[in-house]
């Protein structure tokens, strides 16, 4: 089996969803089709049910998945480190973004490259969904997320940016017209979330309440792990939602009012790392930054 075609069947056992592991995997839906159905034939037995509207793994599907991960993982981590010998470097560092700004981010990462050339440094964006355990799992070693963090296996380290506060809202939403918005007016509309994230950290996102104490709704049916699918959702009518502002300059759509909300606290996003990983890459970029210092939009 080709080493595309086990990347496939993972992903597609992960999202249940033919559409977005293909936009994941960047291909399309038809290659995935292809390669699920080819694996099928090979192993005489369905590893997915599927119907006009759900994707599930079959009892052969779900052993499969559970035998495949860890020889997946550890080939791609063999290629990898094979890769970076290559190169002359002697260990990477894997940083995921909460925030969009990963232009304005730029002189972090080019002075720590500059700074310690026998290290790798990967920079991705994280999706919302269970970004701490993620953290723990491993699967990043760093994450640049919103404060405050409150997680007693984790260290806070230093301010990377600070950002006000924006309201999104369709073009023809009734909001649309004003200046600026009260976050009093949040409760008289639905508004997107994620799902998974601890409620202290999401109250610190957008309030659970008002101050006058009105409940800020959210849909669960709107629930998103990217910023791009809680947008579009803004962009339908069907929901508003609250950014930091700095991604308005890098979404230009002519269906988006961009609304400044005076009373919401500023943001600050920090490097997070979890405490028992903690290592020199991870400490010389916390220097990095510290040296380099605040980035205020």
């Amino acid at each position: 089996m080709e080493l595309r075609d086990i990347e496939i069947f993972l992903v597609l056992a992960e999202e249940l969803h033919f559409g977005r592991a293909a936009q994941r995997l960047h291909v399309s839906q038809a290659r995935v089709s292809q390669a699920i159905k080819k694996q099928e034939r090979r192993i005489g037995a369905d590893l997915f049910t599927r119907t006009s509207r759900v994707v599930g793994l079959t009892e052969v599907g779900r052993q499969f998945r559970d035998d495949l991960q860890p020889v997946y993982a550890g080939l791609h981590e063999s290629l990898e480190r094979a890769r970076l010998a290559a190169r002359g470097i002697t260990a990477q560092l894997r940083v995921s973004l909460m925030p969009f700004n990963v232009v304005d981010l730029y002189p972090y990462w080019k002075a720590f490259r500059a700074r310690y050339p026998q290290w790798g440094l990967e920079i991705r964006q994280v999706t919302f969904t269970d970004v701490f355990g993620q953290l723990r799992s491993g699967a990043m070693d760093v994450v640049v997320i919103w404060l405050p963090v409150e997680e007693p296996d984790f260290t806070v380290g230093p301010t990377l940016c600070t950002d006000s506060r924006i309201l999104a809202v369709a073009a023809d939403h009734r909001l649309a017209g004003r200046d600026s918005v009260p976050l009093e007016l949040f409760a008289d509309f639905p508004h997107g979330t994620a799902l998974g994230l601890p409620d202290y950290w999401e109250d610190s996102y957008l309030p659970f309440q008002t101050p006058r104490g009105r409940t800020i709704e959210r849909i669960t049916s709107a629930a998103a792990d990217t910023g791009d699918e809680l947008i579009n959702r803004v962009g339908m009518g069907e929901i508003i939602h609250a950014f930091p502002g700095h991604v308005t300059r890098y979404w230009g759509m002519s269906n988006i009012r961009w609304l400044p909300v005076p009373d919401m606290t500023t943001m600050n996003f920090a490097l997070v790392w979890r405490t028992e990983a903690e290592n020199d890459l991870i400490r010389a970029l916390a220097d990095t930054v510290r040296d380099l210092g605040v980035y205020r939009f």
